[in-house]
Formats: structure tokens, C-alpha cells, sequence
């Protein structure tokens, strides 16, 4: 299956309102543009318009001024808005002077609007670190109920369709949590098993990843990941998943019959849970720069609204497709 054109058509058949924050950022407006003549979302875009219509003049964007314009810093919601910020940060005592000047930060505006049922959902990163993304997600639109912790999940579209779905694989968790417990990362094999299945119709087959094959080693570190296993074999038993696997024996199965004879996956595996941030970080840029996959993402699991982070290195390419992505998320939400 070609998952990008599968994106941009699913995206289309229903398109959703999604805020892009980074209205000077110059990817960002040509992807925009894009986006609104092939009808993949209805965009929201944070920024001064006559700074937007210059740019599209200078550019040839002659759809970027269909957008939904918003200056962060004079709108007609600013009171609105502030005072449902004071509503929900009122635990840390916020005063509405103090919420009006967090939502001129187009993050914090972007949180706020989709809180207030304004958007549907985000994009942003291409000129933002992941935190301070991440960050008004957190303190305003918070996790989904029964959901405990926020995690990113990277989309793999590899050259050699041998592994995972014909080349698709899902990794995580490479963007949030830098140590995770055994029941944080038993919760993230099920958040992306979900999104496995609703994002992209795929019966997750997860391997849970380790310098070990069923104790073929000894530590501590091997421990959590078996006993995440377990957890989630435990409260999800209808779910493909092995653990804790090297990664040979989880996607090569000639591997996997001589290490693991008896494993779910049988060396198939089409997504990957890592036991570290730092190794889901490394891996996936690995696969991404020296197998030359795509890599989406990350796309952020447990949120109660899709807001999604783009690398600040990303094309225009990556920012409609992760936009496309975002709104198969919104639409999954609505159902």
C-alpha cells in the first residue's frame, strides 16, 4: 500500500481544522498552501496576515490566503481565551493578566484553541524544539481518560519490504519519556498497538526490545522490559506481542526460529517498542538516515487531542504528511 497517498486521501475524505502556530515559517506556508489546494485540512495559521499575503505574493501561494488568519497578539477571543486558561491552570493560581500573555505565545494560543473545540488539532516543530511543543498539550488539553502518559510514535516507510507491513513499522517511544517504567512502557506497547490499528488498519505484531532474547542475558534493565511484557500480555491478552527480544530476532525470521522458536511474531514484528528514549532516538534516525526511509512523525499517542511534532529538520513533504496524519487522528477521535 502506498501510505502516503492512503494519508492524503483518508485526510480529504473529511477534512479537519488544524492550527498551524509557525505562521513565519516559510516550509510551513508552502505546505499550507498545498494543503488547502488538495483539501487535506481546513488550516488555522498563527501570525500577522499581511506578513502571510506577502509571502504567498513573493511565493505564487495563491491558496495560503484561504486560511484562517489569527494574530496571536489581537483576536477577538484573547478574553475568552485567557479565562479558560485561568479555569484550567487554576491549581497553579494563574492570574487572567498572567494567562493573557501565555496564549500571545502562538504554542500556547494553538493549545488553547483547540481546548476551546475552536481546531481539531496541531502541527508544529519545524522552527520549535520537541518541549516546548509538548508543553501546552500537557498543561491544557492533558491525556485521554484511562491514559496515563503521553508518548511519540514514529511512522517507518522503508525502501526494503521485507520488514514490518510491506515496509511499514511503527517505533516508539522516540520522543518523550527518557527512561520509562515497566508500566509506562507496557502502556506504550498498547497506545501504539491503537494506533497501529486505527491510523493505519494494521494488526500490530510488537516486539519488545532488548539486548536479550527471553534471558539469554542478565540485568536489570532486561527485567523491566520482560516484566512490561508480561504486564501487557496480562490486561491485553488478544495483543501479538513478545518480549523481551533482540532486535535481529524480532524482524528476521530464520533469527527469530533459532532464538525464540515459540514467539508470537515469529520474527515479523511491525512495531517496535524500545526500552529507552535514547535508543527509540538513535534507532530511528539510524533507519531513517542510512536505510533512507521515510520517517513520519513523532506522532504523539494519549493526548485527548492530536497535536503532533514535526523535526526541525523536516521538508515541506513531511509537514502535509504529518498534517494529513493528524486529521485521520481527528477523525478517529470524532467516531
Amino acid at each position: 500500500m502506498d501510505f502516503v497517498k492512503y494519508f492524503r486521501e483518508q485526510a480529504q475524505s473529511n477534512p479537519q481544522r488544524i492550527v498551524l502556530p509557525e505562521g513565519t515559517e516559510p516550509r510551513t506556508l508552502r505546505a499550507a498552501d498545498f494543503i488547502i489546494k488538495e483539501g487535506i485540512a481546513k488550516l488555522i495559521i498563527l501570525g500577522k496576515r499581511d506578513f502571510i499575503e506577502d509571502f504567498a505574493r513573493k511565493e505564487g501561494l495563491q491558496y495560503l490566503p484561504q486560511a484562517e488568519i489569527i494574530d496571536p497578539l489581537n483576536h477577538s477571543k484573547i478574553d475568552e481565551y485567557a479565562e479558560m486558561v485561568v479555569e484550567i491552570r487554576k491549581n497553579k493560581g494563574i492570574e487572567i493578566e498572567t494567562a493573557r500573555e501565555l496564549i500571545k505565545n502562538p504554542l500556547y494560543l494553538a493549545a488553547t484553541i483547540i481546548k476551546a473545540g475552536d481546531a481539531d488539532g496541531e502541527v508544529a516543530g519545524a522552527e520549535n524544539a520537541t518541549q516546548n511543543v509538548l508543553r501546552p498539550g500537557f498543561q491544557l488539553i492533558k491525556t485521554l481518560p484511562g491514559v496515563s502518559l503521553v508518548s511519540g510514535v514514529f511512522i517507518m516507510i522503508l525502501k526494503d519490504k521485507q520488514f514490518g507491513d510491506d515496509g511499514v513499522m511503527l517505533f516508539a517511544d522516540c520522543a518523550v519519556n527518557p527512561d520509562p517504567t515497566e508500566d509506562e512502557l507496557a502502556e506504550i506497547a498498547v497506545t501504539t498497538a491503537k494506533t497501529a490499528q486505527n491510523l493505519l488498519g494494521m494488526t500490530p505484531r510488537i516486539a519488545m526490545l532488548s539486548f536479550s532474547t527471553h534471558g539469554s542475558a542478565k540485568h536489570k534493565m532486561i527485567d523491566k522490559v520482560a516484566h512490561a511484557t508480561h504486564i501487557a500480555q496480562t490486561n491485553y491478552p488478544n495483543l501479538i506481542i513478545d518480549g523481551e527480544m533482540q532486535l535481529d530476532a524480532a524482524i528476521i525470521p530464520e533469527v527469530c526460529l533459532k532464538k525464540s522458536p515459540n514467539s508470537k511474531i515469529k520474527g515479523n514484528a511491525n512495531v517496535l517498542i524500545f526500552p529507552t528514549l535514547e535508543s527509540g532516538n538513535i534507532a530511528y534516525k539510524l533507519v531513517h538516515r542510512f536505510a533512507h526511509a521515510d520517517a513520519y512523525g513523532p506522532i504523539l499517542q494519549g493526548l485527548a487531542a492530536p497535536i503532533n511534532d514535526l523535526s526541525r529538520g523536516c521538508s515541506v513533504e513531511d509537514i502535509i504528511n504529518v498534517v494529513a496524519i493528524t486529521v485521520i487522528q481527528a477523525q478517529n477521535r470524532k467516531k
